[in-house]
């Protein structure tokens, strides 16, 4: 009896889209222009406590089914609304603008209602099922009116991400397209859109990636077409560098900067095609690498034009090395580490790995590249630093012993 009593949430809304406002139920002519007004008052109220109610009744529960039934029940529930009421809007056909804006403002809020369930709770929401053809309808015509606007306001500005973006987006919501859509795409659409009216599009940028770039990277925005003119751009500012160290730094930075964006977990424009962070980091991983082998391979040293390069690795081979069981990867971090902490104090990080690595040999090299070993040391492997620690500990466990 205690559930037979229990309120149905969404008893307004039901009946002025299934009877007050359905045609073939009532007369709309009869209804006043005042009491039009009420209702779109009343709509707007309503969409803000439905809002709060679901967050509330999800706070409360404590069970994930039963918080994954609740979900989906107003999500499914909110979705049949509002194919009624364009089925009550075609049938109608209002004369009245005030009747008219009562349907368009019920559209909006219900299409509002379903946006911040598939905002806020899109974990309980089933993905891969395909979206219902209406509700695609309006997703598609909203999204445009959106893309419109944004478009309008970036017509001045030449930016080649945003014109990959717009015309992506813009495909989408061409009606004329059939094939399945899955409510997967219809969250990732309106998150990209979204995050593209949060931008500030007025604001310096002095970081290594754009505001765009951080957002499209964040919704792992895998587009080729993107993806090219991302690399292409980085390999320019690296290529504008004097030389081969001062490129490395540059990719270097740029390399950090993209490990530490954020990702929204579980998300991807093309689920048929690789992450974007995997191809990313393995254009990265590439090109450190090719820079590396150019490194080893020059003749003449960087720091002095007056020395004999012949000379100067003849003498260098002739040293007694002292053998390290780590391999430059590990080494390169213990070094880096000892030069932060300023346990190593020199002139520069560069300088104490010159002056240490090449008194150094390891099972698997005998002659190392000090500039090699510093770049890898910003680009570790987690099993190096996991070698490089379990290593630390033996060395204090030993002075422990002394």
């Amino acid at each position: 009896m205690k559930n037979a009593n229990k309120s149905y949430p969404l008893e307004w809304l039901d009946l002025l889209i299934t009877v007050t406002l359905n045609p073939s139920k009532t007369d709309i002519g009869a209804i006043t222009d005042v009491q039009l007004n009420n209702i779109i008052l009343r709509i707007s109220e309503e969409n803000l406590r439905l809002q709060l109610l679901i967050k509330s009744q999800v706070f409360s529960t404590n069970k994930e089914n039963e918080i994954k039934l609740l979900i989906k029940q107003y999500h499914s529930s909110f979705i049949i609304l509002l194919n009624q009421t364009l089925e009550n809007q075609k049938a109608a056909i209002p004369r009245k603008l005030i009747l008219k804006n009562t349907y368009k403002s019920l559209l909006v809020n219900i299409d509002e209602l379903l946006s911040f369930i598939e905002t806020h709770f899109a974990n309980y929401l089933s993905p891969e099922e395909e979206v219902p053809e209406t509700y695609l309808s309006v997703t598609r015509k909203e999204l445009r009116k959106k893309l419109d606007r944004l478009k309008s306001k970036h017509k001045r500005i030449t930016n080649p991400v945003m014109d990959i973006v717009l015309k992506r987006l813009y495909r989408f919501t061409d009606t004329n397209l059939r094939y399945k859509i899955a409510f997967r795409d219809i969250f990732y659409k309106k998150d990209l859109v979204r995050g593209l009216e949060e931008i500030d599009w007025n604001s310096v940028n002095n970081k290594a990636f754009s505001p765009i770039d951080e957002l499209l990277i964040y919704l792992n925005f895998n587009s080729k077409g993107y993806i090219n003119l991302l690399t292409e751009r980085i390999s320019q500012c690296i290529n504008s560098c004097d030389n081969s160290i001062e490129k490395m730094d540059r990719l270097l930075y740029y390399y950090k900067a993209f490990n530490q964006l954020h990702r929204k977990p579980s998300l991807v424009l093309n689920p048929n095609y690789h992450d974007l962070e995997t191809i990313l980091g393995n254009w990265f991983t590439q090109e450190i690498l090719y820079l590396e082998k150019k490194l080893h391979l020059s003749v003449v040293p960087l720091q002095s034009k007056k020395e004999n390069p012949v000379e100067k690795q003849s003498t260098a081979k002739e040293k007694q090395k002292v053998l390290c069981m780590l391999s430059t990867d590990q080494i390169g971090l213990i070094l880096r580490a000892s030069d932060e902490l300023r346990i190593l104090v020199a002139k520069s990080m560069s300088q104490v790995f010159k002056t240490i690595v090449p008194h150094l040999s390891t099972p698997y090299k005998e002659d190392l590249s000090y500039d090699g070993m510093r770049s890898k040391s910003y680009v570790a492997e987690e099993r190096d630093k996991q070698i490089a620690i379990e290593t630390l500990e033996r060395i204090i466990k030993k002075i422990k012993e002394y």
